[in-house]
């Protein structure tokens, strides 16, 4: 048990190299273990607004749920548990896990863990939407996937990196609100994790409003981390609507500032 963690550990350990964290400049990483020995990584991502950073174990998290696993085992962090990163694995997706060392939770009733085996790939195995429509329709089987039990409300996208990777995003709620992450920031979060910094697309969903856009929180985060990118969101019956994030958002706050000095 100790040396399958301990690998996960240093696992953790080096993909926290990748967390966005031009502001505390302390870099954290997680890495969830899955029933089959898969892994899947996510890293601490700061906002210039600074409560809507995305924790690394959120961000793991969600990562895992947009691809459908909630087989969640185990997870390791690359420092100490907080007391909130506690409360947030008692209410996963797949059930609760407990904490198992200062910086480990496992699966109640687990007693063996599986043989750590390769990193989860988190992309659509797909080609790229050939048009706006195609991209709208990936997006709607992403949000097949989405986790709302308070609000009944799923919203999937899929974000698009400038090497034509595919990356799915759905809403994941928490019982504790704040927790919440939203299908946009699920999917920069994992954007983010895997170093695809380069963004110039995503095509966004909400199934249940077809005048569905980002929330602020979201389009905060995709002025700050894809200013490049074109959003098209979903019309139904209509073509999608397409904006940049400066639209969205105008005048959205950067920080600058607050920047620690390198």
């Amino acid at each position: 048990m100790k040396e399958r963690l301990d690998t996960l550990r240093a696992y953790a350990r080096a993909v926290a190299e990748r967390a966005h964290v031009p502001y505390s400049g302390h870099p954290v990483a997680s890495v969830l273990l899955l029933s089959d020995g898969t892994w899947v990584p996510g890293v601490r991502v700061e906002s210039a607004s600074f409560s809507l950073v995305i924790p690394a174990l959120v961000n793991a998290v969600t990562t895992a749920v947009a691809i459908g696993r909630t087989d969640i085992v185990a997870a390791v962090l690359s420092r100490a548990v907080l007391p909130e990163e506690t409360v947030y694995m008692t209410s996963l997706p797949g059930g609760p896990l407990t904490q198992a060392g200062d910086d480990a939770f496992q699966a109640p009733g687990v007693e063996t863990l599986p043989a750590v085996g390769t990193s989860r790939i988190p992309f659509l195995d797909v080609p790229p939407p050939a048009d706006p429509r195609a991209g709208i329709a990936l997006a709607r089987q992403a949000a097949q996937r989405a986790y709302v039990p308070a609000s009944d409300f799923p919203v999937g996208c899929v974000l698009v990196s400038g090497k034509d990777r595919l990356i799915p995003g759905v809403n994941v709620e928490h019982p504790d609100w704040g927790r919440t992450l939203c299908a946009e920031r699920n999917a920069l979060g994992t954007a983010v994790t895997w170093g695809l910094l380069d963004l110039r697309g995503l095509y966004l969903t909400c199934l249940k409003d077809p005048a569905g856009s980002p929330c602020g929180a979201c389009r905060q985060l995709l002025a700050e981390l894809a200013p490049e990118a074109t959003v098209w969101m979903d019309r139904n019956n209509e073509p999608p609507e397409k904006a940049l994030p400066s639209q969205l958002l105008p005048g959205a706050f950067h920080g600058r500032a607050l920047v620690r000095p390198a």
